[in-house]
């Protein structure tokens, strides 16, 4: 990762984030001067932090994309999910108790990372309720993706993770689950080993109960999946 000077350019996509985005424009105009920050150039396979070291910085990815993988108590690595800019990340532990981070975070596309020191951020915080509200919803959709995640994990078996997964991702028409995952990294998503999600996957659509293509999955009898997730 290399520093470089923040552009306009930069400015503009970082009050498009939804921590910044509704602050009036008198405090958007000294927010830069308020921050203790730094910008950095990132490229494909650097890491941004690693797991189990202090989040001692704010981080917003302004460009570029990022692989979130934990290590888990086997020593396995997991991949949980996909990072895609602009948005601010582990920003629960900013603040926490034990403010570690619980994952790597790798960059797959290059980008810009945007970072600012955590005493720089409370001072601003403290001084600009907006910005406290906007960042405790944040913190707010972190720990629903958490607990979407162990929604998935708390059931036994690889068909009712899978189908709670599909519902997890229904869009708007709610028939439809577009899964963000390709097959071996939801295998990884959700535990299991990539056979037994995929011949689980084949089953569901020989008994007329999905319609995969690629990441869409149609979901014909809606009645009879959701008993899986009971």
């Amino acid at each position: 990762m290399d520093k470089i000077e923040c552009t306009g350019e930069h400015e503009k996509i970082l009050f498009d984030i939804p921590l910044f985005r509704d602050l009036p424009l008198n405090v958007k105009s000294t927010l830069l001067n308020r921050l203790d920050y730094t910008l950095y150039d990132i490229r494909k396979k650097d890491i941004i932090a690693r797991q189990s070291t202090p989040c001692k910085r704010l981080m917003v990815l302004l460009k570029g994309k990022l692989r979130v993988d934990i290590i888990d108590a086997l020593g396995n690595e997991v991949m949980i999910e996909y990072i895609i800019a602009p948005r601010a990340f582990a920003t629960p532990h900013l603040f926490s108790t034990d403010n570690t981070l619980p994952a790597t975070f790798t960059v797959l596309d290059d980008g810009y990372l945007f970072t600012a020191t955590k005493d720089s951020l409370f001072k601003l915080i403290s001084e600009e309720p907006g910005i406290l509200k906007s960042f405790l919803c944040i913190t707010g959709n972190c720990n629903k993706c958490t607990v979407t995640r162990l929604k998935a994990l708390s059931h036994k078996n690889v068909r009712n993770r899978f189908v709670q997964y599909l519902f997890e991702h229904l869009q708007p028409n709610g028939t439809v689950a577009v899964m963000e995952h390709n097959q071996q990294q939801l295998a990884e998503y959700l535990c299991v080993t990539r056979p037994a999600l995929s011949k689980e996957i084949n089953k569901l659509i020989k008994e007329g109960l999905i319609k995969a293509e690629g990441k869409t999955v149609q979901m014909l009898d809606m009645r009879a999946l959701n008993e899986y997730l009971v």
